[in-house]
């Protein structure tokens, strides 16, 4: 029984539209009709700039730690990977949001944190590199997220391979239009690193 209740207690989690509510109950919109139309931590940022940002960002990341953690706090030996990772599919088909949400990368985040924070600050550290270089939040999501998973596969952990893997194909999925508009030339970028230099640079020697 106590399995049951962490699942749902994992994907209830995983549900809340934390973008989706602070725009409505907080700035009166409806992020899901403006920008990029996703409910996550980026179009937050963009339609509703940073300080909901980083909320978004910090609970969607609670969402997962809090979910994975439930074995530790209910004593129950079971892998907090595989608690977590429905917290990934709640977030991404939230039961509050008609069955859509948003792409789960800040969310995986927080199941990893609770799983292996150093494993966390890795991946962390690989995203906003990333974002450095290439100015693109769907490329240093893609690439962070592929990184745990190669890194599972050299430690032998069998079962964060098998999770990482999942989640590393539910977020290609869910990135499908950006890597066609990165393979085009034409993805959107935040307003710092290297890419959007370079793309600023050669706008204005046209």
């Amino acid at each position: 029984m106590i399995y049951i209740v962490m699942i749902v207690i994992a994907y209830l989690l995983g549900s809340i539209p934390s973008g989706l509510w602070i725009g409505k109950y907080f700035y009166h919109k409806d992020i899901r009709k403006e920008g990029s139309g996703n409910i996550g931590t980026t179009n937050t940022f963009r339609v509703l700039g940073p300080k909901a940002g980083t909320v978004v960002l910090v609970m969607d990341i609670l969402k997962g730690t809090l979910a994975a953690s439930q074995p530790y706090l209910f004593h129950v030996n079971v892998n907090p990977l595989l608690i977590g990772l429905i917290a990934s599919v709640g977030h991404t088909c939230s039961i509050f949001d008609n069955f859509h949400g948003g792409k789960a990368v800040a969310t995986s985040a927080g199941i990893l944190l609770a799983y292996n924070p150093l494993l966390f600050v890795i991946a962390s550290l690989v995203f906003i590199s990333v974002i450095l270089l290439t100015s693109m939040v769907s490329c240093a999501s893609i690439i962070g997220v592929s990184t745990i998973f190669i890194i599972a596969l050299c430690i032998h952990d069998h079962v964060l391979s098998i999770i990482a893997g999942i989640i590393t194909l539910l977020i290609i999925v869910r990135h499908r239009s950006n890597i066609n508009r990165i393979i085009h030339g034409n993805e959107s970028m935040v307003s710092f690193g290297l890419g959007h230099y370079l793309r600023e640079k050669r706008f204005n020697n046209k």
